[in-house]
C-alpha cells in the first residue's frame, strides 16, 4: 500500500492510496479458499467445489466484497499512518479498480482541531439552593390527601351528590343493539370529575342504592371503534352503592399508606421531590452560564462534515421550507453544539474522566425508582434500546465534566425561596426566548408530587 498526501487545506486532508494488484489477488484467493469450504453446488460435494467454478459463478460479488474489506482496512491504516484524528466518516473516491488492476482511490478526511484549553480560574457562576416553604409542603399534603380519598357507604335512602362515589353495573345499546364493551360491572365513578362520558355524572346525581337509572350519552369522537364514534347511547344502570368521601386525617397512618415511615418522613419526601424539580431547572441555568463563558473564551476551527451532520440531525423532522427559512440560525446552533462538545470532551479526557457501566446502571435504577408502577417499562426501554443507554452515558459524562469545572471556578452559592426561583426561571426563559438553540427551562411542576406512593429517591 502506498499513501501520499494529495492536498491539505485547513482541517481537510486528501490522501491518495494505491493498493497493488498482487495484494488484491492474494485477498481474492484467500476468500475463494474460505468459500470453498462452505459453498454447496449441484454436482459437487461440500468442500470440493473448485475455486475456478466458484469464481466463474460468484466472481463479481466476491471481488466487490474483497474490495470493500480492503478499503476499510487500508483507509484505517492510512489515517493511522499519517496520524490524523478523523472527525466523522471519511469519504472515498475510487479512481481506478477492477480485476487485474491496482486499486487507486482518494480518501477525503476532515480532522478534529487541535484544542488548547484555557484556564477556568476567572469564570464565575451562581448556584442556587431553594428552600421549600412549609406552606407549599402542607398544600401538597392536602392535594395528595384529596387525590387519595377514602369512601364509605351512605345509608340506603341517601341520594348521591357531586363528590360522592357511585358504584354501578350497566348495560348499554347503540341503535337498540349491544356492542363490544356494552356491559360493565362494579364501575366506580366519583361524581363531578366527568371521567366516564361527557354529561354522564350529572345524570347520576340523586340516585340511591338499588335504583335502576336509564340515561343517555354520546360516545366520544375518538372512540377506537369508528362505527361507535359520536353515536347516541342508552345506558341502563343498576346502582349497587352510593358512597361519600371520608376526609383523610393527615397523620402518621396516612403517611404509611403513602409509602413513608411517618408524617415527618412524608413531608421530607415531598420537600425533596419539589426541591429536586427546582434544582433541575436552576442547574440548567447555572450550566448555561458556564457553557457561555467556555464558548466565548475559546476559538476553534470546526470540521465541515460534523457541522453538516449536526444540522441534518437537528432538522430531520422539518419540512424543506422550514429548513431553508432557519438555515443560518441552524448552522449557528450546530456550530455552538459541536464546539462545546469538543471542548468539554477535551476537558474530560485531560482529567481522565470516565463513566462506568455501574454508574449507568445506577442512573437507570434511579429513574426506575422515580417512576413507581412503571419500573418494567423503563427497564425494557433501556434493554431494547442500546442507543438510549449510550445517550445516558453521554449525559452522565457531561455532568461529571460540568461538576469538575464548577469545583475550579468562582461559584457563588445563593439561597433563595420558591418565589425567587420562579422569577429567576421566568426571567431566564424570557431573555432567551428568541434563541432557538436555548431550550426553555421549565418551571417545576409541583403537581407531579401526587403519586399513590411517594417514591424515595
Amino acid at each position: 500500500m502506498k499513501v501520499e498526501v494529495q492536498s491539505k487545506k485547513g482541517l481537510r486532508t486528501i490522501l491518495s492510496i494505491v493498493v497493488d494488484k498482487k495484494t488484491i489477488q492474494n485477498k481474492m484467493d484467500e476468500r475463494l479458499n474460505e468459500l470453498q469450504k462452505e459453498v454447496s453446488l449441484k454436482g459437487f460435494r461440500v468442500g470440493k467445489v473448485p475455486t475456478s467454478v466458484i469464481k466463474s459463478q460468484f466472481g463479481k460479488s466476491i471481488y466487490g466484497e474483497v474490495i470493500d474489506k480492503i478499503l476499510r482496512e487500508t483507509s484505517t491504516k492510512a489515517i493511522a499512518e499519517k496520524k490524523i484524528k478523523a472527525a466523522g466518516q471519511p469519504k472515498i473516491d475510487l479512481k481506478t479498480f477492477g480485476e487485474g488492476k491496482d486499486l487507486n482511490y482518494e480518501l477525503q478526511i476532515d480532522s478534529l482541531p487541535d484544542i488548547t484549553l484555557k484556564s477556568f480560574d476567572n469564570y464565575k457562576a451562581i448556584e442556587y439552593k431553594v428552600k421549600i416553604e412549609d406552606k407549599i409542603i402542607n398544600e401538597k399534603l392536602k392535594e395528595i390527601s384529596n387525590q387519595n380519598k377514602q369512601f364509605e357507604d351512605k345509608k340506603d335512602n341517601e341520594k348521591a351528590k357531586i363528590g360522592d362515589q357511585v358504584v354501578f353495573d350497566y348495560s348499554a345499546t347503540v341503535d337498540g343493539n349491544k356492542f363490544e364493551g356494552s356491559e360493565g360491572k362494579s364501575v366506580q365513578l366519583e361524581l363531578g370529575k366527568d371521567l366516564f362520558l361527557k354529561g354522564f355524572d350529572e345524570q347520576l346525581v340523586g340516585v340511591k342504592k338499588n335504583d335502576i337509572k336509564n340515561l343517555d350519552s354520546v360516545m366520544p369522537a375518538n372512540h377506537p371503534k369508528k362505527e361507535l364514534a359520536n353515536k347516541k347511547t342508552k345506558f341502563e344502570c343498576k346502582i349497587m352503592k352510593v358512597r361519600e368521601a371520608k376526609e383523610n386525617k393527615i397523620d402518621d397512618n396516612f403517611a404509611k399508606i403513602m409509602g413513608a415511615k411517618d408524617l415527618n418522613d412524608l413531608k421530607k419526601l415531598i420537600e425533596n421531590q419539589i426541591s429536586s424539580q427546582y434544582s433541575q431547572a436552576l442547574n440548567s441555568i447555572t450550566k448555561k452560564e458556564i457553557l457561555d463563558q467556555i464558548e466565548k473564551n475559546h476559538e476553534l476551527n470546526l470540521p465541515k462534515n460534523l457541522i453538516d451532520q449536526e444540522i441534518l440531525t437537528m432538522t430531520r423532522s422539518l419540512k424543506e421550507e422550514e429548513k431553508e427559512k432557519h438555515k443560518s440560525n441552524n448552522e449557528k446552533i450546530a456550530k455552538s453544539r459541536i464546539k462545546l462538545g469538543l471542548l468539554l470532551n477535551e476537558y474530560g479526557e485531560k482529567n481522565n474522566l470516565k463513566v462506568s457501566d455501574d454508574e449507568v446502571k445506577a442512573e437507570i435504577q434511579k429513574q426506575i425508582k422515580g417512576m413507581p408502577g412503571q419500573e418494567k417499562m423503563v427497564l425494557d426501554y433501556y434493554q431494547k434500546n442500546p442507543s438510549a443507554s449510550q445517550s445516558l452515558k453521554g449525559s452522565i459524562y457531561e455532568e461529571k465534566i460540568i461538576t469538575l469545572i464548577k469545583s475550579k471556578i468562582k461559584l457563588e452559592i445563593r439561597n433563595i425561596n420558591t418565589k425567587e426561583a420562579e422569577q429567576i426561571i421566568s426571567k431566564f426563559n424570557k431573555s432567551n426566548s428568541d434563541q432557538a438553540n436555548i431550550e426553555k427551562t421549565p418551571s417545576p411542576d409541583k403537581n407531579k408530587v401526587k403519586s399513590k406512593k411517594i417514591s424515595k429517591k
